[in-house]
């Protein structure tokens, strides 16, 4: 799916790739939407577990943001992971069994990110009166970059992108940069 796109790949594909039957893959999957279905919700599931994991560490509330921020920006324009969500949210424009798992990914996202910043205010970390707010507007933020980075060889280094998600989350936390490292 990753070389041929999640719209583009056939069940076929799938079969030859993993070296199995497309029989045994209908056995398990119905159709090709039901198997695009099940891979996408236990990789969501599988990266809001670590998320969740990332964000129980120890550390203040500025060093666990800072976590949450590196955890999401691609470890390289070619990131596995961050391909085939860009391929799912095209996808996900006609396809609402796709938009489904992405609108949960992108809930969990930002639950996780308001979670942090509400834990932050609370110990006296952060100002930030809206923490819901804040993470939706870190999130939206950091997809587009992610997506600019990604697409655009040269067009920025994935120092500069966290560069860019730390100032912007300073702004929504009211911390000064310097709280976060250089």
């Amino acid at each position: 799916m990753l070389e041929r796109g999640l719209a583009s790949t056939r069940v076929a594909d799938i079969a030859k790739a993993t070296n199995v039957s497309g029989g045994l893959i209908h056995y398990h999957f119905a159709t090709k939407d039901d198997l695009i279905t099940a891979m996408l919700r236990a990789t969501s599931e599988t990266e809001v577990k670590r998320l969740r994991e990332i964000i129980s560490g120890p550390g203040t509330a500025v060093q666990r943001l800072d976590r949450v921020l590196r955890y999401y920006i691609p470890s390289s324009r070619s990131d596995q992971s961050w391909i085939l969500w860009l391929d799912a949210w095209a996808l996900g424009v006609r396809e609402p069994h796709v938009r489904e798992i992405l609108l949960e990914l992108e809930g969990g996202w930002i639950e996780i990110l308001a979670e942090v910043i509400s834990e932050g205010v609370d110990k006296g970390e952060f100002v930030c009166d809206d923490p819901m707010g804040a993470a939706e507007r870190l999130d939206g933020m950091l997809d587009g970059l992610v997506v600019r980075y990604t697409l655009h060889s040269g067009a920025m280094s994935r120092k500069r992108l966290l560069e860019h998600a730390r100032i912007a989350a300073t702004h929504e936390v009211g911390i000064p940069r310097s709280a976060f490292p250089a």
